[in-house]
């Protein structure tokens, strides 16, 4: 159903700016899709991602998806810095499901991960608010018979300074839905931008303080009842016998549902449906991947590493790395969790021939697509209300909870909530892979002149995404190794492709960088302690033509006090990267006491990320970035003992706490360059500062993630 106020003749003609005319929106607040016209008829929405009503409000529609990182304000400042929209005007909404219209212009399907964001709405958003001030000038000339050329545009108003005249966008609506809109609008220059490159408060904080926005977990459409559930153990397992007497006589059960792989139990309250399943007694056939264990993993990882693996690059590198002159290491991380603090969730009310899903999720399309293959429907069939999401860092790229949902909802009359406890998202979910990283360099006057990096682990791109897969290589796989800060006068990269057996992967915050930004920065400083050097010294040698990788090293350093003198077992370590389209220098300051404890006193970034958006939300994704990677760093890590997961909450899955935050400063380079990536950076950033600290402090470099304490206490290598 299309906006009241507009022909169909006039939503195919805004389409040849965009990707068409929007039709339905996501309330910010409510996170119901409404048609638009029940808020009013939209005078003007020239495109897929601006509708303004003659009364003079604006609602700017938002294709990615808000989880924290503030992406909402950071599109909304594209489209309102060409728009000469101010934001306090403004509306925002969620998109609806469609990869034409709001397709990840990278990604090419409407996904939000990666990094991309910013830097795949940079030109489509900012053309898209370009193209429609152009319109309500042309629209406003023509009133005023004028020519265009003679008015401006400032604060949601068309002014024409030689008579002194103005009128806002409001009242030009209409007029300007009928003007044709330019084919290739006129950008601002960057010395004239007002809102680009300037901090601005997040958008959605007044919603997050008073209480109103909502969340998927606050979905409660009418007559809703809740659910959780416990699924198979082991991948592949299945349900072998269930005694539920118990459970049953428990006040508030409703219903116990027995599927192949899991149990879901209803409630009339999710305490009520969580005393279920605590309650029932379940017993589980393991299947094929009952012998899986951490030991096994790893092993598998080593025998992989055999392989001579597929080709990324070689400059010859390979023909050098024989003889004397050669170090070679092998880094290795570890599988872990995401653990976001919204617990997953899906609610779901299946109708006959009709299937309605709140959730948050980074996949809106594809997820509409399982809960139609599920369900037995069309996609078309299916409406999602996508929502704020309290977190996701890769696990809500994933589907497999709207599929549970839809499988449980079959055999529920009236709307579902289907709630995982932490305990079974922690020990019964997608994971991070392990990942290896085999590493030689041949060594001649102090510095690498054959550099190689053999790369192992799964190709999760090509599940998730199967175009973006060529078959051989997986480009987020290699991604922090086939192109580094550093000029190697020969350089060879291989990748391994492993799939772990019996363990689900997908994507984690930082993706493949973290692995490979780990090896190369932790082998750098091996390379500086065999050699006698000064770490910065020597990675201020092997930059040759990235001035951005060197201004962005020498910030860090200058504001860290590096060579400053420090007591006795503390170090400072230096992690260099090019990834997502950001140079960034992490040095981590810390000291490990003599049983081995790590204590991490300070962290500081330097970041060049292109044009700076929105400084603040920079600031503020590398500080939590930071954090991430660090909690990771110290403390993170999956393992398995008979195909099962062995941690299962917060006190076996550490985060980082309040008293282990060190001291975090995050300057922004300057820059005029095309934006690049924010969300993942910091993560990838920390794991080598910290090894590399460690090494300075006690002459030992750890070569697995995470920091193993007992280790260091006996002065041993992992």
């Amino acid at each position: 159903m299309a906006d009241a106020g507009l022909s169909r003749r006039q939503l195919l003609r805004a389409g040849s700016i965009g990707a068409g005319a929007l039709l339905l929106g996501v309330d910010l607040r409510s996170g119901s899709v409404a048609a638009a016209e029940t808020r009013g008829p939209a005078a003007f929405a020239p495109d897929a991602f601006i509708r303004i009503a003659a009364d003079g409000r604006a609602t700017l529609i938002m294709p990615q998806t808000e989880m924290g990182q503030g992406i909402y304000t950071a599109l909304a400042m594209l489209i309102g810095e060409e728009l000469d929209l101010p934001l306090d005007r403004v509306t925002l909404e969620a998109a609806p499901p469609s990869d034409a219209l709001y397709g990840n212009p990278i990604f090419k399907v409407q996904a939000t991960g990666g990094s991309t964001s910013v830097r795949a709405y940079w030109l489509p958003l900012r053309k898209a608010g370009a193209s429609a001030r152009a319109m309500l000038v042309a629209a406003a000339a023509r009133r005023w018979r004028v020519d265009p050329a003679q008015c401006r545009t400032q604060d949601g108003a068309v002014l024409h300074d030689p008579s002194g005249r103005r009128l806002d966008y409001g009242a030009l609506a209409a007029a300007a839905m009928r003007e044709v809109p330019p084919a290739e609008p006129m950008l601002k220059n960057p010395a004239a931008f007002r809102l680009i490159g300037r901090a601005h408060h997040r958008l959605d904080t007044a919603e997050k303080v008073d209480g109103t926005l909502r969340y998927g977990i606050d979905a409660m459409p009418d007559g809703v009842r809740f659910a959780t559930l416990g699924s198979a153990p082991v991948l592949g397992g299945r349900v072998a016998r269930v005694d539920d007497s118990q459970a049953k006589a428990l006040p508030g059960v409703r219903q116990i549902i027995v599927l192949e792989d899991l149990v879901a139990v209803v409630g009339d309250t999710s305490w009520a449906a969580m005393r279920g399943l605590a309650a029932l007694e379940i017993e589980w056939a393991d299947g094929a991947f009952a012998d899986v264990s951490t030991e096994t993993l790893r092993a598998e990882l080593h025998r992989a590493a055999a392989a001579p693996g597929v080709s990324v690059v070689d400059t010859g590198a390979r023909a050098q790395l024989n003889g004397e002159g050669v170090i070679a290491e092998t880094y290795e991380l570890p599988m872990l969790a995401h653990a976001p603090m919204e617990p997953m969730n899906c609610t779901v009310h299946l109708t006959p021939g009709r299937c309605e899903i709140w959730v948050g999720t980074q996949v809106i399309t594809m997820a509409q697509r399982a809960a139609a293959e599920e369900a037995g429907l069309t996609p078309e069939q299916v409406v999602i209300h996508n929502h704020l999401i309290g977190g996701g860092f890769g696990r809500r790229l994933e589907v497999d909870g709207v599929r549970k949902a839809v499988r449980v909802a079959r055999h529920v009359d009236g709307p579902v909530k289907l709630t995982w406890t932490r305990e079974e998202d922690i020990a019964k979910a997608p994971y991070r892979s392990v990942y290896g990283a085999w590493m030689q360099a041949r060594i001649e006057g102090g510095k690498p002149v054959a550099w190689a990096h053999k790369v192992v682990g799964p190709a999760v791109v090509a599940r998730w995404l199967p175009p973006g897969f060529d078959g051989r290589i997986d480009n987020d796989a290699v991604d922090g190794a086939r192109e580094t800060p550093y000029d190697f006068p020969a350089h060879a990269v291989d990748y391994v492709r492993h799939e772990p057996r019996g363990i689900e992967t997908c994507f984690w915050r930082g993706v493949g960088p973290n692995v490979n930004v780990f090896a190369t920065e932790s082998f750098v400083d091996r390379i500086a302690h065999a050699t006698g050097q000064d770490p910065l010294a020597l990675r201020r040698s092997l930059i040759g033509t990235q001035a951005r990788a060197r201004a962005v090293l020498d910030l860090a350093a200058a504001k860290a006090g590096w060579g400053m003198p420090l007591a006795a077992r503390a170090g400072r370590g230096i992690s260099l990267q090019w990834a997502f389209g950001t140079y960034l220098c992490t040095i981590a300051e810390l000291s490990v006491a003599e049983d081995g404890a790590v204590t991490v006193q300070r962290l500081t970034t330097a970041v060049d990320c292109g044009t700076p958006v929105n400084p603040d939300g920079i600031v503020s994704q590398i500080q939590g970035g930071l954090i991430f990677g660090l909690s990771a760093a110290l403390h993170g890590r999956i393992t398995l003992a008979g195909g099962r997961v062995q941690q299962s909450n917060f006190h076996d899955y550490r985060v980082l706490r309040i008293d282990e935050t060190p001291r975090i400063e995050v300057h922004v380079v300057r820059s005029g360059e095309a934006p690049g990536g924010i969300g993942e950076p910091g993560t990838v950033s920390v794991q080598a500062a910290v090894c590399n600290a460690i090494l300075a402090a006690t002459g030992v470099q750890l070569a697995r993630m995470p920091v193993d304490a007992a280790l260091l206490a006996k002065g041993a290598r992992t």
